[in-house]
């Protein structure tokens, strides 16, 4: 390289900004609730909290936990329904001095309990209702709507004295594992205190409405409801079964109308989902700042969302590694690319060719990552951390480690870095990081299952979607069918494949390696015609078919299939519930897509059909009622960087 480009790039990593180091995430947000104790804090349907009672709250579950020996380093699960509580469990964890654990009680019961196991959780918040969900009968358990929260004060209620440091754990996030079981990842206070620093830089201290639709186990919502909070926001929780629903008196265009939401966070999936409505983008206007990060950013969804929208729109990148986001590009009007950004304040990035060396600018390398946000490591894995976290031997003058994300950037001229995609077998779908070598361990168990591959590709509808080849071994049976449902018990939704084909034998390299490449395209169309009775029978069958021919991209659709095994979603089922009501000109609530997930059942549902032909089955309604929960492709109430990812 010439010294010419070393000295610029180095340049440009001079980030540097002071940040308030010596203090923990619940300190800021306790200065924050003693200059606005009355102001409201969290709004969740049609109740709130101001600062001075959720901080009261907060504070009588911090000294509960206390007690049943919460302290630094201790993991405290929180395993609940998105509420005005989930709130106060987050803040009652730090308080207490532990770090939490977030579990998303869509999980799969044996991912649930693995996490549970693994981080050898002695304490459970929940709820009553999701009290079943906990089979490890050795940790204590909290159920915060039995609770006894005492009197709210008027004023905020000092901070439990609980030893830990700015170096003790805040919380441990677990993303998707290679190996086939998730890696969780430790994050620290100094971490996530000096992410709000940075992201005072990207959005400003302004405080606003902040509309919060991310499930606390993704990182981004430490964005959404933390540094918010610290920072004197109102934050609005949304919840996940109002969704895109854009008829719906919760939904994302009637909270941000109703609230004069100044501040929004998504994936461009759901981005792309609510510009289909032009309700919820004219309900945009009414926003300040946008951010949209998790995914690749389409150009097309950029300069559409900047025609919409007054606000400022940024595309934000990171991993969980290094602290939900660190790099952030501001989008000029009518962009004409979508560069990733340069860093945020405290961090620095390298551009690292295959010599190991710095890459030349326009030259293509993975990213590393380092400064104030690069995490402890992971749990318990000592082996995967040394792989992944380096010693910086680039400015060895600066202290720290480099995370190896290994994504494949280039520097522009300009000093922004363009995403070009992975070196490895992750993927990014609908915002959710997904190791490929997971799922493929996962279904490779399956005693008829000789070998197993996932890739990503694009369906007809032009949605990156999972596609699984596998070959059975010798005189075994297998149904695509029978697969997914072997993997959903391991598995969140969002990491099953839409579609499974069946080969004699992977294609291999002249090295003998699988070569996916040569993998044939996936049979789109032979699935989506299975369970096909012939043309639709009645006028009310047609238009369905139609719709969801239009939305999934596909030239026909069998009757009697299971959406959701076509990659159906919530986006997808919002699009067609509000194509539906305007053709029929009529209210459909939105669970009737989930309780009727073919087009059979549906219209016979629709039609008023009592026979049995309209009835789900038991199996559609556990898979209905998994893609309400599970398939929000980070939509309402569940996006994210990757955990965001």
């Amino acid at each position: 390289m010439k010294s010419r480009d070393e000295a610029t790039l180095l340049e440009w990593n001079r980030t540097d900004v002071e940040f308030q180091s010596d203090k923990c995430i619940h300190d800021l947000l306790e200065a924050q609730a003693l200059r606005t104790p009355e102001k409201t804090a969290v709004v969740c349907r049609d109740r709130s909290l101001t600062y001075a009672a959720l901080h009261q709250r907060a504070h009588c579950l911090a000294d509960r936990l206390c007690e049943a020996g919460v302290g630094p380093e201790t993991i405290v699960a929180i395993l609940m329904d998105r509420s005005l509580d989930t709130l106060v469990a987050l803040l009652g964890v730090l308080k207490a001095g532990g770090a939490y654990l977030p579990l998303d009680p869509a999980f799969p019961a044996e991912r649930i309990a693995f996490m549970l196991k693994d981080s050898e959780a002695g304490v459970i918040l929940t709820q009553s209702n999701l009290k079943h969900r906990v089979v490890d009968a050795s940790a204590m358990i909290i159920c915060l709507d039995e609770f006894d929260f005492g009197d709210e004060a008027s004023e905020p209620a000092e901070t439990v004295a609980s030893g830990q440091s700015t170096s003790s754990l805040a919380y441990l996030m677990y993303t998707s594992g290679s190996t086939g079981t998730p890696k969780g990842v430790m994050v620290e206070h100094r971490n996530v205190v000096n992410f709000f620093a940075a992201m005072d830089r990207v959005a400003g201290t302004e405080p606003g409405v902040w509309l919060a639709v991310t499930s606390i186990s993704f990182d981004i919502s430490v964005l959404e409801l933390l540094w918010t909070l610290s920072r004197g926001f109102t934050v609005v929780l949304q919840i996940v079964e109002d969704g895109l629903d854009a008829s719906g008196d919760y939904s994302v265009a009637a909270q941000m109308r109703r609230h004069r939401v100044t501040h929004f966070q998504c994936t461009p999936t759901l981005a792309k989902a609510l510009a289909r409505s032009t309700e919820t983008l004219a309900a945009l206007k009414v926003v300040r700042k946008l951010f949209l990060g998790g995914e690749a950013l389409p150009l097309s969804l950029a300069n559409q969302l900047g025609n919409a929208a007054d606000a400022e729109i940024f595309n934000m990148y990171g991993p969980t590694e290094t602290t939900v986001w660190s790099t952030s590009h501001k989008l000029a009007r009518a962009a004409t690319s979508v560069p990733i950004g340069r860093p945020v304040a405290n961090t620095i990035v390298y551009v690292v060719g295959e010599d190991g060396m710095l890459a030349p600018i326009g030259a293509a390398g993975e990213l590393y990552i380092g400064g104030a946000g690069v995490t402890r490591g992971y749990w318990r894995r000592p082996d995967l951390t040394a792989e992944r976290f380096v010693a910086n031997r680039f400015e060895p003058s600066r202290a720290g480690r480099l995370y190896r994300t290994g994504d494949l950037v280039r520097y522009r001229d300009a000093g922004e870095i363009e995403f070009i995609g992975r070196s490895d077998q992750q993927v990014k779908i609908r915002g959710f990081r997904i190791e490929l070598g997971e799922i493929e361990t996962v279904l490779g168990a399956d005693p008829a299952v000789h070998e197993a591959v996932v890739v990503a590709r694009r369906n007809p509808a032009d949605n990156l979607v999972l596609a699984a080849y596998v070959v059975l071994k010798s005189g075994s049976h297998v149904s695509a069918q029978e697969l997914k449902d072997y993997a959903r018990k391991k598995l969140p939704e969002y990491m099953i494949p839409s579609v499974v084909s069946f080969i004699w034998a992977m294609p291999l390299t002249p090295n003998g390696k699988t070569d996916r490449k040569a993998l044939p395209d996936p049979a789109f169309g032979a699935v989506a015609e299975a369970g096909w009775p012939g043309p639709a029978s009645t006028e009310l069958e047609r238009v369905i078919a139609e719709l969801w021919q239009d939305a999934l991209g596909l030239d026909a659709v069998g009757l009697k299939i299971n959406l959701f095994d076509l990659g159906a979603n919530s986006l997808s089922v919002a699009e067609v519930a509000t194509s539906l009501r305007q053709r029929l000109k009529r209210e459909i609530p939105l669970t009737d897509f989930f309780a009727y997930p073919t087009i059979a059942a549906l219209a016979a549902h629709l039609g008023g059909s009592n026979g049995q032909n309209g009835k789900p089955s038991g199996a559609d309604r556990g898979t209905a009622r998994r893609a309400a929960l599970l398939s929000r492709g980070r939509g309402a109430a569940h996006t994210g960087s990757d955990a965001a990812e």
